[in-house]
């Protein structure tokens, strides 16, 4: 693989110089060697490692944050494809943004207290006939990987349900192995230096270890040297902004901090007619292993795989209810990664 220009090596380690530090770089650091370290040797077996990126980052517009920009990711392709990367037998370092759609409690609505729960006789509180099986799925498999959910959750469901679900995590947590790691982010800062933490820390696990970008990462920030440092007035008129544009750091990545690992990215457009050529082009110049491309309204529906050895659609399953399209996406992308370790082994 051809190494970075100097100069994109340059503009990448300027940003990381001039940002913010990452609070609590230790414990993440400490929390990743741990996780890593567990899962790819624990007990003599060696399981594959995907860090998925999920959401989307912000831009401060001052130090002392009051404004920022942002954009609309939700993050529920993140969570689902967490889901099935889970399911197929990866271990995920699970990159969010705050506040974003988390694995297993996709289903649940924004607010689970107000609309989950039923107070019918002014003495018990029960989980509303409607929500009954998205909050037991929603518990049980998190606890499955030993994530901890809502303590207040689990105490207010009826004591049957109860009684079920610790049968059910007393039984997986026998075996089941801490399979998911959680670390979140809100700003472009935290994202760009945490994604540099797991890449440098995955780097030995080389082929096996995997990079599936489906977060929504700014392309334009306010450096932060030239930021004021407390709100800005908004009597002072008009408020003129230079934004700079975000080192692309896929490049780094592939070429420093993981070059062995199995490289996903995404590409979203609003204009269905460039999306394909967008995706190829990104394809060539960041040398991934693959482009998942997806046109704003049909993304819930399907998107293309581009790849170098042509593109794939993938469709959610119309005759099975509740499939969603992560199902077949996660599917084709795990098959892809095994032929990738195969040939990198030969």
């Amino acid at each position: 693989m051809s190494c970075i220009s100097e100069l994109g090596e340059d503009e990448v380690n300027s940003f990381f110089e001039s940002s913010p530090p990452l609070k609590n770089m230790e414990e993440i650091v400490q929390k990743l060697n741990a996780f890593i370290h567990l899962n790819s040797s624990a007990g003599g077996r060696r399981r594959r490692i995907v860090c998925v990126t999920s959401g989307g980052t912000t831009v401060p517009l001052e130090q002392r944050c009051v404004r920022y920009i942002d954009n609309f990711s939700s993050g529920n392709r993140g969570a689902a494809s967490t889901e099935n990367f889970v399911k197929a037998g990866y271990a995920v370092i699970f990159l969010f943004r705050r506040g974003t759609c988390q694995p297993y409690s996709r289903s649940l609505p924004d607010d689970p207290f107000l609309e989950c729960f039923q107070f019918p006789d002014n003495t018990n509180i029960q989980v509303n006939a409607s929500h009954v099986e998205a909050v037991k799925m929603a518990v049980m498999d998190q606890q499955a990987v030993r994530i901890v959910y809502t303590t207040c959750v689990f105490f207010l469901l009826p004591k049957k349900m109860m009684i079920t679900i610790v049968c059910v995590f007393l039984t997986l947590q026998a075996v089941a192995e801490s399979r998911l790691l959680k670390l979140s982010f809100t700003t472009i800062y935290e994202y760009l230096q945490m994604l540099q933490l797991i890449a440098t820390a995955l780097k030995d696990v080389g082929p096996c270890s995997m990079f599936y970008l489906a977060a929504a990462v700014s392309d334009f920030y306010v450096p932060w040297k030239s930021m004021t440092e407390h709100k800005i007035e908004s009597g002072s008129g008009p408020l003129d902004i230079r934004l700079a544009q975000v080192p692309k750091m896929l490049s780094i990545l592939r070429a420093n901090w993981a070059p062995k690992a199995f490289c996903i990215s995404f590409k979203l457009e609003t204009d269905s007619k460039i999306l394909i050529e967008k995706a190829t082009k990104a394809l060539r110049k960041y040398k991934v292993h693959a482009v998942v491309a997806n046109e704003l309204s049909t993304r819930k529906e399907e998107v293309v795989v581009v790849s170098s050895s042509g593109n794939v659609v993938v469709r959610c399953d119309s005759e099975k209810p509740g499939s969603i399209v992560e199902d077949n996406l996660i599917r084709l992308i795990v098959d892809r990664h095994s032929t990738y370790i195969k040939e990198f082994s030969t």
